[in-house]
């Protein structure tokens, strides 16, 4: 028979694996903090958008507190331990993964090698090895930097993202894994040779894709702690008909037990040391490509909450705001905020906060008082890691009032 656990007991089990369970240690963070994060998650997901700040420093900053964000960049694209590639979406990795995303890069080719030649090849021959050349004997280098091989063929195209033919080739060439990122000054991907991006690396012998699946699926199983097949194969993209044999070959090697949860309608694994804190005393804002929040179906059935990002949804159709984040105190999302940072004006804007509807599963609901509360800390705190003056709050959503009462007499 399979063990039966509460919904709280799984998501304290949960939360604690993710490093949001107890309050943030005190002290000074850096890479220490930064290999942690890389080793227990495998993968840190990238994203654009810089309304706030970008994406990959607020996973960090949630779990460990303020740092400076140079550092992080250095660790990220210097340190020699870390790659960038297609892990969970856009995403940083540790090094030692390499091997196992080979598999990917093989599949990226597949994929993308008839366009390359219809497309690209076509409107100018030779054009991709002539890339591949100028990063591996010139490299580093960004995609302006090899415009001069555009020729009359630079005109955006209308295809793949609406690029020219030269950054076509040259992406191509990153996803099949010919060329490395070796860096991302303001967030533009410089190019560098794989062999001097990823050292003896590039040259390791790839993982077959059936184990290296295998591999990232127990990856993402330390990571959860606890979760559904569907949970962990979301972590690395892994398709749910394998994940299957992947789970049952991590039971029957001792990786995992089969347990059943309250309220949950399919049975999970439970990773062998993963524990219940007991208590869950955290408090963080998450944001909107966080491992904790990323896969939607797990947050609605562990936490309540349903949730999606609305950056793409037309501002009149827009419910809770363009940027929010869920706001994480003890084991529950209680609520969430927009945020914006008005760099200008050294404010931290909450264009909106809302209190959550309902309480997480197994849990009392916690009054908009002690919420506004604790979410006015974290704001305060954010501010200061943002080297933002002042936090603002507009008068939208069902806590804004509270929180702008408790945030005028802070």
């Amino acid at each position: 028979m399979h063990e039966t656990l509460s919904a709280a007991q799984a998501r304290r089990i949960f939360l604690a694996a993710q490093g949001l369970a107890r309050k943030r240690p005190a002290g000074r963070v850096g890479d220490r903090q930064f290999r942690d994060y890389l080793e227990r998650q495998g993968v840190l997901q990238l994203d654009s958008v810089n309304v706030l700040t970008r994406a990959h420093y607020l996973p960090l900053y949630s779990r460990y507190g303020p740092y400076p964000h140079a550092a992080l960049d250095d660790f990220l694209w210097s340190s020699g331990e870390a790659f960038e590639h297609w892990g969970h979406e856009a995403s940083v990795m540790p090094r030692r993964l390499l091997p196992l995303m080979r598999f990917r890069m093989d599949e990226q080719a597949t994929r993308w090698s008839r366009y390359i030649s219809e497309k690209v090849e076509n409107a100018r021959p030779g054009l991709v090895a002539e890339v591949e050349r100028a990063v591996i004997e010139k490299g580093p280098l960004t995609a302006a930097d090899l415009s001069h091989l555009e020729g009359e063929t630079g005109r955006k195209r209308g295809t793949w993202w609406d690029w020219t033919d030269t950054k076509q080739a040259l992406d191509y060439l990153f996803l099949v894994g010919r060329v490395a990122v070796a860096g991302r000054p303001n967030f533009q991907r410089v190019y560098g040779s794989p062999t001097a991006v990823w050292g003896e690396l590039a040259e390791a012998e790839p993982v077959a894709a059936d184990a290296a699946r295998q591999a990232l699926f127990e990856q993402a199983l330390g990571a959860a702690g606890i979760g559904t097949v569907n949970d962990l194969a979301d972590h690395f993209r892994i398709k749910k008909t394998p994940a299957k044999r992947y789970a049952k070959s991590a039971v029957e090697r001792g990786l995992a037990n089969w347990v059943k949860v309250e309220g949950w309608k399919e049975p999970a694994l439970l990773a062998r040391g993963a524990s219940d804190p007991g208590r869950a005393t955290g408090a963080a804002l998450l944001a909107p490509f966080d491992p904790a929040v990323w896969y939607r179906e797990r947050l609605l059935r562990m936490f309540g909450m349903h949730y999606r990002i609305e950056i793409y949804t037309p501002a009149p159709k827009r419910v809770y705001g363009y940027y929010t984040l869920p706001f994480l105190l003890g084991d529950q999302m209680v609520a969430r905020a927009d945020l914006k940072a008005d760099r200008k004006a050294s404010r931290l804007m909450v264009k909106a906060a809302w209190l959550e509807e309902r309480p997480a599963p197994g849990s009392r609901r916690r009054s908009a008082d002690e919420v506004a509360a604790a979410l006015n800390a974290e704001l305060r705190l954010m501010a200061t890691w943002l080297d933002l003056d002042e936090v603002t709050v507009e008068q939208s959503g069902t806590l804004a009032s509270a929180l702008g009462q408790v945030s005028t007499h802070d």
